[in-house]
């Protein structure tokens, strides 16, 4: 098994009221002498914005904003702008987010040139009840039946006057285009699917109608392992390695104390990601320390960033969704773990 080294917390929630109730799932990214830190902040009532910190070393805090840099501003994010990837593809940065209107939780997105003014891009996933989903997704075929215990809403069609939709979260890019196209996945439960585009441009309803009428050929990777077998959801960026696309994700398995989130790793190939190479047949890592265990929603550990120096990898997580931690690992360590378990 790999040696994972837990490092600790390296963010707390304080006493200021847009993060009072806790900090958790960061966007990482390392640009310029700086790795630039953009965490999911909590206010009273679980309203959601991101914060902002400056580490000049993988654990250690150079500055930290007193208020929230990216926060709700549209219907359609108006609970909360929540759970952030960041990646930068050419001299564009995409922070993609989950934007929460009070009962539908969807994936967005913001872009930037300087990670300091950003324009928002509103949610870029689609937006389509359950019965739509289930009769354009099953064209060719049943889907597997958790899409309907997961998605299907105990048929409610409509809360707090708004319809509801399938929630469609986790949207994470690729770090730069394969073959001319972005490529970015994203999470109906229980699997994790991928998309490919010329330009976000292209999201429209209509794209999303012909996408779900193959949906199951853009179905990524499905739950396997006893750690992951309820559902599984896309953590951070995907990174480039010479044997493919390193992905840490998030695997959950039910208990009869609840859900328990775990760090998983699979590899994908590098110029067709949608093929998995490999995969881990346990955990990275999981909730095993007190404050992994115990916080807002307990026994999560919940990768959503990660950097290189050297060869360690940082993967930096919401820890029970109340703080935030980083694990290291050797990325050769890694890999060559992952090649022991090829497809």
């Amino acid at each position: 098994m790999v040696e994972v080294k837990k490092n600790g917390i390296i963010l707390e929630k304080t006493a200021l009221g847009f993060e009072w109730e806790g900090v958790l799932n960061p966007a990482v990214i390392h640009y310029g002498d700086f790795i630039h830190i953009f965490y999911r902040a909590v206010a009273k009532g679980n309203y959601s914005s991101i914060g902002y910190a400056k580490f000049k070393t993988p654990l250690e805090v150079a500055e930290r904003s007193d208020v929230p840099v990216i926060f709700p501003q549209f219907d359609y994010e108006e609970h909360g702008v929540e759970d952030g990837r960041i990646v930068r593809i050419n001299d564009m940065f995409y922070l993609s987010y989950c934007a929460f209107d009070g009962v539908n939780a969807l994936g967005a997105l913001a872009t930037s040139l300087d990670l300091i003014n950003w324009e928002k891009h509103g949610i870029i996933v689609p937006q389509m009840m359950f019965d739509e989903f289930k009769r354009l997704a099953e064209t060719k075929g049943q889907v597997n039946e958790k899409y309907l215990r997961y998605n299907e809403h105990d048929r409610v069609r409509e809360r707090k006057g708004k319809k509801v939709l399938v929630w469609d979260k986790n949207v994470v890019f690729f770090p730069r285009k394969i073959n001319g196209k972005l490529h970015f996945l994203h999470r109906i439960k229980p699997d994790i699917q991928i998309v490919c585009v010329n330009d976000i441009s292209e999201l429209t309803t209509e794209f999303w109608q012909n996408y779900m009428l193959k949906f199951k050929d853009y179905i990524l990777l499905t739950p396997k392992y006893k750690h992951e077998i309820s559902y599984i959801g896309a953590g951070c960026p995907p990174i480039e390695t010479n044997e493919g696309w390193l992905i840490i994700y998030h695997g959950v398995h039910d208990t009869i104390k609840g859900y328990v989130y775990c760090a998983c790793v699979a590899l994908l190939d590098l110029e067709s990601p949608q093929k998995e190479i490999a995969r881990l047949p346990y955990p990275l890592f999981q909730p095993e320390l007190n404050w992994e265990i115990k916080g807002e929603v307990n026994n999560v550990c919940f990768p959503s960033g990660a950097i290189i120096e050297e060869d360690t990898l940082y993967i930096y997580y919401g820890a029970a969704d109340t703080r935030i931690g980083c694990a290291s690992v050797s990325l050769s360590e890694l890999l060559s773990e992952l090649m022991l378990n090829l497809k």
